[in-house]
């Protein structure tokens, strides 16, 4: 059994965690249907996608389907990213009038579009600008205020010691770290000496986060690194049963059971009719091709189903596809998989 077993999970303020293994906020990923999913599979806290703190961009389609929180169970956690403390602050006020009980804090995305405007891993190159918005939101919201940061900015100032420490300071109740700098992006192989090091440096509990893509590799982190909690992202892209199947083996040490095709289908299933439903018809068909590639991606035809389901046009079309995918039914469907 895994030196980990015996360990509780973490709690964010008054919110005590069911397990240690967490959804990674990921723009374009994890949108309400993809939360309730990963919630209902085992995730013990979802963090929505990133949302500007610029309040006068909110108007727009993209940001209020990122912040659609209804019917959610909570914790709810809503992370926000810009660069400027005022103005994080009020992002985080108004968060918390629409629901928000957690407040996460974007210091982590590598993206050019987010780094370009001092926000996301950028701000990792000042610290005292860290410190700055660090404490402006917790002063700003009565709620539990977390923290997503990298190792650093690149390999000659990887600083996230000094940051950890700096969010312990300033009342920052929990911290997420992914195991790159900013530099390598998504590039080589995480690394989890800089997460050991900042989780022997602080009392706030950490997130360990990067290349977690399986529940012996979970457990391996947390071993090694001390941390809390294990943060999973592309690991739960296409494979959302990773969250239970990580718990399970943290608690047991045993291997979990593999989601059979009966469930494989019914979890694809539900989740188009989320998609379609949230999304609407036309924008939710084009949101399912990455989600439903995602899935196919570890058969051995996977180009050939991602390019014929990438042609279909309609729900029905799509969810055909799936049924046929798993139950290959007789009745014609001259737009789904039989075609291929």
């Amino acid at each position: 059994m895994s030196a980990t077993a015996s360990i509780a999970p973490p709690a964010i303020g008054p919110y005590q965690l069911p397990n240690r293994v967490i959804l990674a906020p990921m723009a374009g990923v994890t949108d309400r249907p993809f939360r309730q999913l990963c919630r209902r599979l085992g995730a013990g806290l979802v963090v929505g996608e990133m949302v500007t703190s610029d309040p006068s961009l909110w108007h727009t389609r993209k940001s209020r389907l990122r912040m659609d929180h209804s019917g959610e169970p909570g914790p709810r956690s809503v992370q926000i990213a810009g660069g400027d403390a005022e103005m994080l602050a009020e992002a985080a006020r108004l968060n918390v009038e629409r629901g928000a009980q957690i407040i996460d804090i974007n210091m982590g995305c590598p993206a050019k579009k987010v780094c370009n405007k001092a926000a996301g891993s950028a701000l990792l190159r000042d610290e005292r600008l860290v410190a700055e918005i660090l404490h402006a939101v917790v002063a700003a919201v009565d709620v539990p205020v977390t923290l997503k940061i990298r190792t650093g900015w690149c390999e000659r100032s990887r600083n996230g010691v000094r940051v950890a420490r700096l969010a312990e300071d300033a009342g920052i109740r929990a911290l997420a770290v992914h195991g790159r700098t900013r530099d390598q992006r998504y590039a080589g192989r995480a690394e989890y000496d800089t997460i050991a090091a900042i989780k022997a440096s602080v009392s706030l509990p950490v997130f360990a986060n990067g290349d977690i893509d399986s529940p012996a590799r979970a457990a391996e982190v947390l071993d090694y690194t001390g941390a809390d909690a294990v943060m999973v992202g592309r690991g739960a892209q296409g494979n959302p049963w990773i969250f239970r199947e990580i718990d399970h083996f943290l608690r047991t040490g045993e291997s979990p059971t593999a989601p059979s095709r009966a469930e494989q289908h019914a979890v694809m299933h539900d989740h188009l009719e989320a998609l379609h439903a949230f999304y609407g018809e036309v924008m939710g068909v084009r949101i399912a091709r990455k989600h439903i590639g995602w899935y196919l991606s570890t058969r051995d035809d996977a180009p050939a189903l991602r390019k014929r389901f990438n042609a279909l046009e309609t729900p029905d079309a799509q969810q055909r596809f799936v049924d046929e995918l798993f139950c290959r039914t007789a009745r014609p469907a001259p737009d789904g998989i039989s075609a291929a």
